[in-house]
Parts: structure tokens; sequence; C-alpha cells
């Protein structure tokens, strides 16, 4: 993107230089968020142009500058886009090549510099990025297909907020918004941590049948949009729950989420993950009687990814549940629009 408003193009550029701190990178495989176009649009907040957009990705390391020790040369890498100041008291986190800033969300004079500086993202041949967003996955260079390992970055995001939950052997989990890649993606970690049950809530039928065949112990709810009628009907499937994760979206209303909070069982969890952008009426009363932990979760920490990547790596989560669709560089339009329509299990991957 040469500006803002310039929509996404094809086009030759240089090729990234190294510089302190970072790695080149080959890029193998990288998907494209169902709200990329949106993004484009302007519809996610802004970033430094020109840049090369592509937060997320599965590459191989060319090259690491002189003081880089956590990645060397051939190591196939996780680029989490994550970028942290490291700074203890006042921590600063951005999403390089995409929008997204930790904290309260506004932009800092920091923010704005890690931003400036980083912007060689993984929707290209080639990309730029730090040290710190990047995790060596042992034994990956034997995994045979690259494009569904490009789902691995939601399953972080999701596996870190299924590790706020507290999610043990034996536990029921509710996930609202499963019928999104990152809802669908917290699925597939809560049934490989163990649950005995999880409720999959959503609006896409479709989405919701393909979880449900996954594993009998995925029990389906339908949104309606009622939160009494709502959160109901995700108590009944499962009795309350030990723990519910919300991983829902830009959506009208904070309905869906107050159900999932309705239907959690008294001592039990609420992590918030996703992308609402409401405020949330949580009652100090009910709270406190039902004495609930209230988590936050954004994003994921290294040893996450890792933790992920060995569960693929030794079959405790297969991949091939996943509907992969492999685009090329040659057409940004048609990818956005096929990413677009793409949800739940189903992901497009792009392979440049």
């Amino acid at each position: 993107m040469t500006a803002l408003d310039s929509g996404l193009n094809l086009a030759d550029v240089p090729e990234p230089r190294l510089r302190g701190g970072g790695a080149t990178l080959e890029v193998l495989a990288s998907m494209i968020p169902a709200y990329t176009g949106q993004l484009v649009a302007g519809g996610r907040g802004g970033f430094p142009t020109p840049i090369v957009l592509g937060p997320c990705g599965i590459a191989r390391v060319t090259e690491a500058a002189d003081d880089v020790f956590a990645v060397q040369p051939g190591d196939i890498v996780a680029a989490n886009a994550m970028f942290r100041s490291n700074r203890t008291d006042d921590p600063q986190e951005v999403l390089l090549s995409w929008t997204g800033i930790g904290g309260d969300g506004r932009p800092t004079p920091t923010t704005d510099r890690m931003r400036e500086i980083w912007r060689d993202g993984l929707f290209a041949e080639r990309a730029l990025q730090p040290e710190r967003t990047l995790v060596a996955l042992p034994g990956a260079q034997d995994y045979p297909a690259p494009e569904r390992l490009a789902f691995l970055q939601w399953l972080g995001i999701a596996g870190e907020g299924i590790e706020r939950a507290g999610v043990r052997p034996g536990h029921t989990v509710g996930v609202v918004g499963a019928t999104g890649q990152l809802g669908s993606a917290a699925v597939l970690l809560a049934l490989a941590r163990g649950a005995s049950a999880v409720v999959a809530v959503g609006r896409n039928r479709t989405s919701l049948d393909a979880l449900a065949a996954l594993d009998p112990r995925v029990l389906t709810v339908p949104l309606s949009g009622e939160r009494e009628v709502d959160a109901r009907a995700i108590r009944a499937a499962a009795g309350p729950l030990d723990a519910v994760v919300d991983t829902l979206g830009m959506v009208p209303s904070p309905e869906p989420t107050m159900a999932g909070y309705d239907a959690i069982r008294t001592d039990g969890t609420w992590v918030l993950v996703g992308g609402v952008r409401h405020e949330l009426p949580i009652p100090y009363h009910d709270l406190m009687h039902r004495r609930l932990t209230v988590r936050g979760s954004w994003m994921a920490h290294d040893t996450t990814v890792r933790e992920v990547w060995s569960m693929i790596r030794h079959g405790v989560l297969d991949l091939s549940v996943l509907n992969v669709t492999v685009v090329g560089l040659a057409d940004p339009a048609a990818a956005l629009s096929a990413a677009a329509d793409a949800h739940g299990l189903n992901i497009v991957v792009l392979m440049p």
C-alpha cells in the first residue's frame, strides 16, 4: 500500500535490507485474515505508508543480524507481528505491518517509531522482521503442509486465551463466536487441552455443523442475539461452564458476549479475546457473589506459540481439519475477496 487510500496492489519493491535486531525471511505461507479487506479500506485504523502488509506467517530465515541469537539462518519460524518495547514499567506493544496497538489502543511516539522502522510484512516473497516477533519451530522443516501451518498464529492467540481461562482436562468450556476463524481455533485448542465438553456458540450454521463433526464433545448453540434466550441455551448444552472464551469480532451488540457471561458457573472464568467494540454491562454484585474471574487476552506469548507447535508436531492437534484455499501474489483483490468469504475452519493462505 503506497497510501492509506491506495488499496492493496501488486508491486516490485527493493529487497528488504537487514538491520540490527532483525532477520530477513523467505516467506513460505501467510494467512490472510477474513477482515483484511476492511482493514485495507480503512475500517480498522491506520499505519505508516508505503508498507508491505502481512502480520503473520511461516518463513525461513535467510540472514540474521549479528546481535540476533533467537533464530538462525535456515530456521523455520513463526512470525507473529507482536512487537514489544520490553520496558517493564510502561510496556509499548504494536502489531507490525498491520493495525493494532496495545494498552488503551492510542498511539504514542514510541509506537509510532516502532511501526515506522519495521514495515516489511509477509504478503511478499521476502520480509524483514525484528527478532522479538520470531519464534523458531524446531522440526518444522519436515512438516508437509506449510499452508496449514500458517494457521499457527491464530491457534497461538486462541491458545493464550485458553491458557488464561485455566482450562484443564475435564473442564467444560464455552467459545462465543466459535464460527469465526479465531473462535474455531479456540474450539480446537480446548479439545486438545482435554475439555470434556466444548460449547460452540455462533451464528453461521454451516460452520457450527463443521465444528460438531470434529468431535462428539463439541455441542453447538446457534445465537439468536437475545441475551436471556442465548444464555439459557448455552447453559442447557453442558450445564454452567467452567470457562467461557469470547472471540467475537465487531458485532452490533454486546448481548451475545453477555450471554456467555451469564452461562459461567460460580468460581468460573471469563476471558475476552475478540474484537467487541462495546462497553460491557458487568453487574458488580453478580460478579462478586459468583466470585468470577475476568481476564483479557491479546495476541500470544512466544512460549504459547511454541507449545501449540509442539501439539501440532506430535499429533495432539491435527490441522487436516482445515479447509485451505491457497492464493498467490498476482491478484490482491481476488485474494481479499476469497478471504472475506472464509469462516470457521476455512482459511485463505498466501504462498508467494
